[in-house]
């Protein structure tokens, strides 16, 4: 059996509950709007691939799903000690180790973002084997999936055309249970089951600035300076209109920057403004920062800059890591968990060593803190900080000698007895014969 027919017949088998009664809970979608107030200027054609022309968007997209993309994600298993450990598992670790035929793991993480981020939801469907084990993962174009809700509360999912996830375009609308899909939302504020993209909240940002730009670009182009109009001088004669179209034609075959002045019944009038007076290097801030904003990315992170006072790359990578990438992170490996059906003791997690690369000194140091301090053995330093096998005496945690509790402090006896009082009970600092 192929993999369109498989996956068809997998759909079918576990949806035995017949098509879905719509009831009040079937959408596509709640929100028809690009950015807030849309609709009433008549808008509603800002797009996700014509706001990713946005250098801001681009970046802010780029730079989310790329690097939430490098991060390692690993099967992990509670130990003895309650600590989360790596390890792996014959049912789940293949399809985290490579999802489908057609993505490494990095691709399939960077694909869950890109939809997440541009349309506010991302719909994975599962494909099982006979054991019931999800064996391959596929991002689904969100264009083409309508949720579904019963009235009886029950949720499902209506999958259109494909291709890659094994549903040609001849095959007909397939409805799914919601068991079946991975759905990760970004804000679902209007609805459970509807998320929002942060270009709900700053597609007419992008917008403007894209406008800015093409105005620039034909202001440029057009020599750099404001357009205007010629007209007659209020003190001079009429000029003939045969002379004035002549005088036209001649002046427009020179180039670009084409405003006339012949003779002395005419004046100019400017009906442009400069770059200056429109201050459009303080607008395209402006757009920069309210873009990076939405997306909860630091504005350095996306104009090099506009550094923080602090100038330290690892504090922006934690101010970045805690305001913009936790959230997803914490999304994914939940969704995961639940879509893989991971029994306890295992579950998800994304290293997020690769997301902060130290120095040299940064790194050695950090190694010798943790040393110092008995929190890591040399074996753990040498493998997290510099990527180093194990050596013979390593797996030991180090804590100096002189280091002792309270309790055993008071205990020990340093051959200080107390003084004596005299007769007048004054004492004399003499020690007892």
């Amino acid at each position: 059996m192929g993999l369109a027919a498989s996956v068809r017949a997998q759909l079918r088998a576990v949806f035995s509950g017949g098509s879905p009664r719509p009831g009040t809970g079937a959408w596509s979608p709640i929100v028809h709007e690009p950015y807030t107030g849309a609709w009433q200027a008549n808008d509603e054609l800002v797009r996700p691939e014509a706001a990713l022309s946005n250098p801001t968007v681009y970046r802010c997209v780029s730079l989310i799903a790329s690097d939430i993309g490098k991060l390692a994600l690993h099967l992990v298993q509670v130990d003895a000690n309650g600590v989360w450990q790596v390890t792996t598992s014959p049912a789940f670790s293949p399809v985290l180790r490579r999802p489908n035929a057609y993505q490494t793991i990095g691709q399939f993480k960077e694909a869950w973002m890109y939809s997440k981020l541009l349309h506010g939801n991302t719909y994975v469907l599962k494909v099982r084997d006979d054991r019931n084990v999800v064996i391959a993962l596929h991002v689904l174009d969100p264009g083409k999936v309508k949720p579904l809700v019963a009235s009886d509360g029950a949720v499902y999912y209506e999958l259109q055309t494909n291709d890659l996830a094994g549903m040609p375009a001849d095959s007909a609308s397939v409805v799914a249970p919601a068991r079946e899909i991975i759905h990760d939302r970004m804000v679902a504020a209007l609805h459970p089951l509807c998320g929002l993209s942060p270009l709900y909240a700053c597609g007419g940002t992008a917008r403007h600035a894209l406008e800015m730009q093409s105005a620039s670009t034909g202001f440029f182009a057009g020599g750099g300076r404001p357009s205007g109009i010629v007209m007659p001088h209020p003190d001079k004669p009429e000029i003939p209109t045969d002379t004035l179209a002549r005088w036209k034609a001649t002046w427009q075959s020179m180039g670009p920057a084409q405003t006339a002045f012949f003779g002395t019944a005419l004046k100019y009038e400017s009906i442009g403004t400069t770059a200056a007076e429109a201050q459009w290097i303080e607008q395209q801030g402006w757009t920069a920062k309210t873009i990076a904003g939405a997306f909860g990315v630091p504005i350095s992170m996306v104009d090099s800059s506009q550094q923080p006072p602090y100038a330290n790359s690892e504090a922006s990578a934690l101010q970045y890591h805690s305001q913009c990438l936790q959230t997803h992170l914490t999304a994914i490996e939940e969704c995961l968990d639940a879509g893989l059906d991971l029994p306890y003791p295992y579950g998800t997690e994304f290293d997020l060593d690769d997301l902060i690369w130290m120095d040299t000194a940064t790194k050695t140091k950090a190694a010798h803190d943790a040393i110092s301090a008995g929190a890591l053995s040399p074996n753990e330093v040498r493998r997290k900080y510099f990527g180093l096998g194990p050596v013979p005496g390593g797996d030991t945690p180090y804590l100096q000698a002189q280091y002792q509790s309270l309790e055993a402090a008071a205990k020990r006896d340093f051959g200080m007895p107390a003084a004596s009082p005299d007769a007048d009970g004054v004492s004399t600092g003499e020690v007892p014969g």
